[in-house]
């Protein structure tokens, strides 16, 4: 993966409130297991999922299997030390070339 695919898989993951809150919750408490977010967040353990794999794909959580508070196992989720600088100069020495913009089908700007 280049740099420019690599940031735009960061912006798009921190580009959702509830993702946002996970990096927050996370950075606050350190590891937690999915169904503890989901209850935390109010929202289903599926669509929690959603949101912690779109993270782990971007490099911005890792995941590793423990024990839960109430004894069975668990994936934890924990934040993965990033630095995502964005100046109008990152984006231009990162950014993609149009040719690969549509080549993906991004030609509907």
């Amino acid at each position: 993966m280049n740099d420019a695919e690599k940031m735009l898989l960061q912006l798009q993951a921190l580009s959702h409130p509830v993702r946002l809150w996970i990096v927050a919750a996370l950075t606050r408490e350190g590891a937690l297991y999915v169904s503890h977010l989901a209850r935390e967040a109010g929202i289903s353990r599926p669509l929690m999922k959603m949101h912690l794999r779109k993270l782990e794909n971007a490099g911005l959580v890792a995941s590793a299997t423990g024990q839960a508070d109430n004894g069975k196992m668990a994936n934890f989720y924990r934040v993965t030390s990033f630095n995502l600088a964005l100046s109008p100069e990152t984006i231009a020495q990162v950014g993609p070339l149009p040719e690969t913009l549509f080549a993906r089908g991004d030609s509907n700007v």
